[in-house]
């Protein structure tokens, strides 16, 4: 008998994934279901990032890209890191990926070894950890809670290097809290990287347009790390091209040709269209992403006063992003008929099945105890679900 391979038997489906498509299966039923399950922005991508596109097809990109993308894409991506980051990036540090998601698994696959140890805060995003599993490392899980708006201190990151660890892993501003690391937060956590000369650090910034507290501040800017910080990000959220799947590395030379290395055997170069499309995202005009941020904002401050209206729901004000990470523990134990609530896996099972509301349990992110709930969607909608979640939890005794 044939079976897969104990790689992909140990590997984890997509919690988030998985929520979306139990939402849409409902909706195919005829349910009117609100999903607040996917990080997507709903908003449609840019009239000139269309436009590019168009013009790309017209003039005929449509045949292999070079493996870490176009040139012109690249520098692209060195003039907005200058621009708006004040970081020094050459074009062959780029590597375009499909996606912030592959470019990520691009750099782990191609630094992590068997028995590396890589420290995680948590909450995480559902894929670091698999991630790391499937290249054979080991993730060192340090934990946030709402007490401290979900960010480590320098202490728990030292306790958490040891002389196995390859990779620290930093999403700021976070999916799935939406915090932000302010320069001082993050220059305390440096002091403590820059003792380890082996270690380095990813920086997952896809959000860091999404900030609702000023400038982003890069794990990049230090200069006692800089030479082992690798930056991800990509067009996604701030452009709201969530399907065009254009991401990228800035990462140490040696890096960058290691990724290029893994991908030419793997993927090869990104879509040639989307490249171009990206391009006109960070060469044009950028009023679209004010405009989008703006709205995240008042979305966020609607959504935050609308749970915190909700016996039993615990909330923060996030700074970034677009997510809202409620703890619900309170709940557990409870009871609505023959269903009972043990976990946050029940609760948000719980919500889609009885108030119609798609959310993500906490244990996804490896944090236990909480939901996550996506504000990117309109005010109507939301005001709808905030609606529907807090006749739902209140029929749990």
């Amino acid at each position: 008998m044939t079976t897969v391979s104990d790689r992909i038997q140990a590997l984890a489906p997509s919690a988030t994934l998985a929520m979306s498509q139990k939402s849409n299966e409902l909706k195919a039923q005829g349910v009117d279901v609100i999903n607040l399950s996917v990080g997507e922005p709903d908003f449609n991508t840019p009239d000139h990032v269309k436009q590019a596109a168009h013009e790309a097809i017209d003039a005929n990109f449509s045949f292999y890209t070079p493996v870490p993308g176009y040139m012109s894409l690249r520098q692209a991506v060195c003039a907005k890191l200058k621009n708006e980051n004040g970081l020094d990036f050459t074009p062959d540090q780029i590597v375009v990926g499909n996606g912030a998601k592959h470019a990520l698994c691009n750099v782990i696959m191609a630094l992590v070894n068997p028995g590396d140890e890589v420290v995680i805060p948590t909450p995480a995003w559902v894929s670091y950890v698999q991630m790391v599993n499937l290249a054979g490392g080991e993730n060192v899980l340090v934990p946030a809670t709402l007490d401290t708006c979900f960010k480590i201190s320098p202490e728990q990151l030292e306790a958490a290097i040891t002389p196995k660890t390859k990779l620290v892993i930093l999403c700021s501003p976070s999916n799935p809290t939406g915090s932000v690391y302010s320069r001082d937060e993050l220059q305390a956590l440096v002091q403590v990287i820059a003792r380890h000369e082996g270690v380095m650090v990813v920086a997952d910034e896809i959000y860091e347009h999404i900030n609702y507290v000023g400038r982003h501040e890069s794990m990049a800017q230090f200069a006692e790390i800089k030479d082992r910080v690798i930056i991800i990000n990509g067009v996604s959220k701030a452009y709201a091209m969530t399907g065009w799947r254009i991401g990228y590395i800035a990462a140490p030379l040696w890096v960058a040709k290691a990724v290029v290395k893994l991908q030419g055997q793997y993927t090869s170069g990104a879509s040639s269209i989307a490249q171009k499309a990206a391009e006109a995202a960070y060469a044009g005009p950028q009023d679209c992403v004010e405009d989008m941020r703006k709205a995240f904002e008042r979305r966020r401050d609607l959504i935050v006063g609308l749970m915190k209206e909700i016996p039993g729901v615990n909330v923060n004000v996030p700074d970034g992003a677009f997510y809202l990470f409620p703890e619900v523990s309170s709940f557990f134990g409870k009871r609505c008929g023959d269903t009972v609530i043990n976990d946050a896996n029940d609760l948000a099972m719980f919500l889609l099945l009885e108030g119609h509301v798609a959310t993500v349990s906490g244990d996804a992110f490896c944090c236990p105890g909480y939901l996550r709930l996506s504000y990117a969607t309109s005010d109507e909608t939301l005001v709808e679900a905030a609606r529907r979640i807090k006749e739902t939890l209140a029929k749990l005794k």
